[in-house]
Protein backbone atom coordinates (compact mmCIF):
# COMPACT_ATOMS: atom_id res chain seq x y z
CA UNK A 1 0.00 0.00 0.00
CA UNK A 2 1.42 3.41 -0.62
CA UNK A 3 -0.04 6.70 1.20
CA UNK A 4 0.60 10.33 -0.45
CA UNK A 5 0.38 13.10 1.55
CA UNK A 6 1.51 16.46 2.22
CA UNK A 7 2.88 18.15 5.65
CA UNK A 8 4.74 21.60 6.60
CA UNK A 9 6.26 19.40 9.74
CA UNK A 10 7.64 16.04 8.32
CA UNK A 11 8.96 14.76 11.64
CA UNK A 12 5.71 15.65 13.49
CA UNK A 13 3.70 13.87 11.21
CA UNK A 14 5.88 10.74 10.78
CA UNK A 15 5.58 10.80 14.81
CA UNK A 16 1.82 10.28 14.84
CA UNK A 17 1.85 8.05 12.08
CA UNK A 18 4.68 5.71 14.18
CA UNK A 19 2.39 5.77 17.23
CA UNK A 20 -0.78 5.78 15.69
CA UNK A 21 -2.06 8.96 16.90
CA UNK A 22 -4.30 9.99 13.74
CA UNK A 23 -7.09 7.80 12.54
CA UNK A 24 -7.77 7.43 9.33
CA UNK A 25 -5.66 5.58 6.05
CA UNK A 26 -2.79 5.28 7.65
CA UNK A 27 -3.42 4.03 10.85
CA UNK A 28 -5.79 1.23 9.08
CA UNK A 29 -3.54 0.07 6.99
CA UNK A 30 -0.39 0.49 9.30
CA UNK A 31 1.47 2.64 7.00
CA UNK A 32 4.45 3.87 8.87
CA UNK A 33 7.55 3.93 6.93
CA UNK A 34 9.01 6.96 5.21
CA UNK A 35 10.14 5.91 1.79
CA UNK A 36 10.61 8.93 0.04
CA UNK A 37 9.79 12.70 0.35
CA UNK A 38 10.49 15.64 -1.53
CA UNK A 39 10.24 19.30 -0.27
CA UNK A 40 8.65 22.32 -1.23
CA UNK A 41 9.10 26.23 -0.67
CA UNK A 42 5.84 26.87 -1.43
CA UNK A 43 2.66 25.04 -0.32
CA UNK A 44 0.56 25.89 -3.41
CA UNK A 45 3.50 23.62 -5.50
CA UNK A 46 3.34 21.07 -2.77
CA UNK A 47 -0.23 20.46 -3.44
CA UNK A 48 -0.14 20.80 -6.84
CA UNK A 49 2.67 18.11 -6.72
CA UNK A 50 0.43 16.39 -4.37
CA UNK A 51 -2.30 16.08 -6.65
CA UNK A 52 -0.44 14.61 -9.54
CA UNK A 53 1.28 11.63 -7.88
CA UNK A 54 -1.79 10.77 -6.67
CA UNK A 55 -2.73 10.49 -10.09
CA UNK A 56 -0.16 8.56 -11.05
CA UNK A 57 -0.26 4.70 -11.98
CA UNK A 58 1.05 2.31 -9.57
CA UNK A 59 4.23 1.44 -11.48
CA UNK A 60 5.21 5.57 -11.94
CA UNK A 61 5.48 5.95 -8.40
CA UNK A 62 7.13 2.66 -7.20
CA UNK A 63 9.54 4.06 -10.28
CA UNK A 64 9.73 7.14 -8.79
CA UNK A 65 11.07 5.62 -5.65
CA UNK A 66 13.38 3.38 -6.41
CA UNK A 67 15.48 6.09 -8.63
CA UNK A 68 16.54 7.03 -4.99
CA UNK A 69 15.68 4.04 -2.73
CA UNK A 70 16.11 1.19 -4.63
CA UNK A 71 15.94 -1.06 -0.86
CA UNK A 72 12.57 0.70 0.22
CA UNK A 73 14.41 2.05 3.79
CA UNK A 74 12.47 3.68 5.92
CA UNK A 75 13.94 7.55 5.56
CA UNK A 76 13.18 8.05 8.94
CA UNK A 77 13.99 5.18 10.71
CA UNK A 78 17.00 6.96 12.49
CA UNK A 79 14.70 10.26 13.74
CA UNK A 80 13.87 10.34 17.31
CA UNK A 81 10.92 9.10 17.95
Amino acid sequence: MLYIGMTNDLERRMFEHKNKLVDGFTKNYGLDKLIYFEQFQYVNDAIKREKQLKNWNRQWKIDLIEEDNKSWTDLSSDWVY
